[in-house]
């Protein structure tokens, strides 16, 4: 269900200033679209990290600066936002890495010890690359750079990488970082779905088939809603029946779906091998989610979008965030059998 009421729940505020310490210019941070949020419950409310675009460089996606705020909700619905970002370009050691066009599209997961492990895609305008930071306390971030930069001396350095989900094992209203077969796993990735092993949540190893390639282990279908791309969506869940992994998907202009709009943005559903991560045991006919509200369909990617990023069990039901056409925040609600909305 998405609800009418607060939906959608974070849009651009012009109000917004910001210094960036890379141009020592002062920014209207979030001017332009605040989209693809992450999410993870801490203490009685909600928290939404989400990807804010300032109005600079030209007016065409991922031609702007991207940095992350902040937000917190008691409902899940209404979010009361911190006046500054908490993770931007900055002049340190990932400023090659991250300007000028910034850092883009987190996932979060908890950790055993108190920790938060976030993705994120960091953006040169040259090549996107998956990333990693940490924190305690989701204000303060120290940045851990490529998940890749240590694999065979730089070997995956140059390639584009994006979509970070890492599995994870629901703990009450939270998701927690789990081990299977003595390491973490992490989903990844765009036009398929690759995957990634790491013993401590920070430097990642890409699996490889028998040519040396990043395995791929969720692909496109043609004449699918998942026809033109598959790419990574919330933390995956490690659950009784298996591995259930939340996906967006773009529908081809060529050989895709007939029934959806050329080249939208849906969500699908996949269900992996609790033992063997890489075995894909089942994916959905349908998208569970689509465009069908209009501001999912209005802002800066007109063809709608739905792209699935923050997912949450929160007093009883799970709260899925999502970013809307590039340009806002959305939330959809589901309850479990017997549990009231």
């Amino acid at each position: 269900m998405k609800p009418s009421a607060g939906n959608p729940v974070i849009v651009p505020d012009a109000r917004s200033i910001f210094r960036s310490p890379v141009s020592d210019s002062v920014v209207r941070w979030e001017e332009y679209a605040t989209f693809n949020p992450a999410a993870v419950v801490r203490g009685d409310s909600v928290y939404l990290l989400y990807r804010a675009e300032d109005a600079s460089g030209e007016r065409k996606i991922g031609a702007h600066t991207s940095r992350l705020g902040l937000a917190a909700s008691g409902d899940g619905i209404h979010f009361t936002r911190r006046a500054q970002p908490v993770l931007y370009p900055d002049r340190d050691a990932q400023q090659g890495n991250e300007w000028p066009g910034g850092v883009e599209d987190p996932r979060i997961v908890e950790t055993g010890d108190g920790r938060y492990v976030l993705t994120y895609t960091q953006w040169n305008r040259d090549v996107p690359r998956l990333a990693v930071a940490s924190s305690t306390d989701l204000v303060t971030w120290t940045k851990h750079g490529p998940a890749f930069a240590a694999v065979d001396s730089g070997k995956y350095l140059r390639l584009e990488s994006k979509s970070g989900a890492i599995l994870c094992r629901v703990v009450g209203d939270h998701l927690v970082a789990t081990k299977v077969n003595g390491k973490y796993w992490m989903y990844f990735d765009v036009p398929d779905i690759l995957i990634a092993t790491s013993d401590d949540l920070i430097h990642w190893t890409p699996l490889e088939d028998d040519n040396g390639k990043p395995l791929k282990v969720l692909s496109p279908r043609p004449g699918w809603f998942d026809s033109w791309l598959v790419e990574g969506g919330p933390p995956a869940i490690l659950t009784s029946r298996g591995i259930v992994l939340l996906y967006n998907a773009g529908n081809s202009a060529t050989h895709g779906d007939p029934r959806l709009p050329t080249h939208v943005y849906a969500g699908g559903q996949a269900l992996f091998d609790a033992r063997n991560p890489v075995r894909l045991i089942a994916r959905t006919r349908e998208p569970f989610i689509r465009p069908t509200e209009p501001y999912e369909r209005s802002g800066q990617y007109v063809e709608g979008t739905t792209f699935v990023e923050g997912l949450v069990p929160f007093r009883g039901r799970w709260l899925l965030y999502y970013g809307t056409a590039d340009s806002r925040v959305g939330v959809a609600t589901w309850a479990p059998k017997g549990r009231k909305r």
